[in-house]
């Protein structure tokens, strides 16, 4: 596989296209794969523009709430705070 590198520092590659199943199939090369950050089962958006260039996005992963709460930890939590009575809440 012949890898060439751009001026803005682009990764050119050459691959082929095979049969898979009813679909074609292009392997991504393990260094762009890293470079954008996508490996097995990543979700990714084609766009194809009218000079047929083929622009592959990965979708950014939301995020669940396990891997939210996994960030709280005691040094970046803060202590409540009291805003007092606005209005006419009962409490």
């Amino acid at each position: 596989m012949e890898k060439r590198i751009g001026k803005r520092g682009e990764i050119y590659m050459s691959t082929t296209i095979q049969k898979w199943g009813n679909s074609l199939g292009i392997r991504i090369p393990s260094q762009i794969a890293e470079r954008i950050a996508v490996s097995q089962g990543s979700e990714v958006d084609l766009v194809v523009s009218d000079d047929h260039t083929l622009i592959v996005i990965p979708k950014k992963k939301k995020p669940t709430l396990e891997d939210l709460l996994a960030q709280c930890k005691s040094d970046n939590r803060h202590d409540e705070i009291d805003f007092g009575v606005e209005g006419k809440e009962l409490l």
